[in-house]
């Protein structure tokens, strides 16, 4: 039979606070990112494995504050005082800030202090686990309050995979959330790559979402999920 073509319509992440799901996992980033603007200093950390809620947190947090973003490689060539201008600046995955980068973190970090604003630092890697070779920028890193997200618990996991289908506006049965959540890598990553799959298989083999197909997408997706687990990558 003619396979139809799944065609890239796209889908909207719902990102708002209420739709943050909170776990043992997580409840401590959460509660940290919360207490803002009574924060207990001027920048927090959040670190974690992809995919754990880094991102969405942070994208909370914006919404509340209105702060700027920008990615950590890109902060050597970065306006500064513009940034800091917003009051509030989100800097994503500091683990891949270059060495040119080091002493514009660190200008960052003091301008926050002087002019009374907050930065949110996101990496997979806790702050002080970085090999920084500015060594003020280490000691400040250290200095920071610091929240890890954990992997999904299999309720958590569960509730994602029911999340990830509501964003696609696409309703499955719970024995199908229930077969996912016992059968693949505790990994928000690796559920937002299922859910797509299936997604795709549905669309391309006109199939309803169910556990058959979902047998047979996740026997297609064997190889790269072990190499993924495998790689840390997850």
């Amino acid at each position: 039979m003619p396979r139809q073509l799944a065609f890239e319509l796209g889908h909207r992440t719902a990102l708002g606070r209420e739709d943050f799901l909170v776990a043992p996992s997580n409840e401590a980033a959460v509660a940290l990112v919360d207490a803002w603007p009574n924060w207990p200093s001027h920048g927090i950390a959040l670190s974690g494995p992809s995919g754990s809620g880094k991102t969405h947190l942070a994208e909370v947090w914006r919404a509340a504050s209105g702060a700027a973003r920008i990615d950590a490689g890109d902060l050597a060539t970065a306006d500064l005082p513009g940034l800091i201008a917003a009051h509030a600046v989100i800097v994503e995955d500091i683990g891949t800030l270059p060495d040119a980068g080091e002493r514009a973190l660190f200008h960052l970090l003091n301008l926050a202090k002087e002019e009374g604003g907050f930065l949110l630092l996101t990496g997979r890697e806790a702050p002080a686990r970085l090999p920084t070779r500015l060594p003020d920028l280490a000691s400040r890193l250290r200095a920071l309050p610091h929240a890890e997200l954990g992997a999904p618990d299999d309720a958590l996991l569960a509730g994602v995979l029911v999340k990830l289908f509501d964003d696609r506006q696409l309703r499955v049965a719970e024995p199908l959330i229930a077969y996912l959540a016992s059968r693949i890598e505790r990994s928000i990553a690796v559920a937002r790559d299922v859910v797509d799959a299936l997604d795709r298989a549905s669309l391309s083999g006109k199939r309803p979402i169910s556990v058959p197909l979902a047998a047979e997408v996740l026997r297609s997706m064997g190889l790269a999920l072990a190499a993924r687990s495998w790689t840390g990558n997850s």
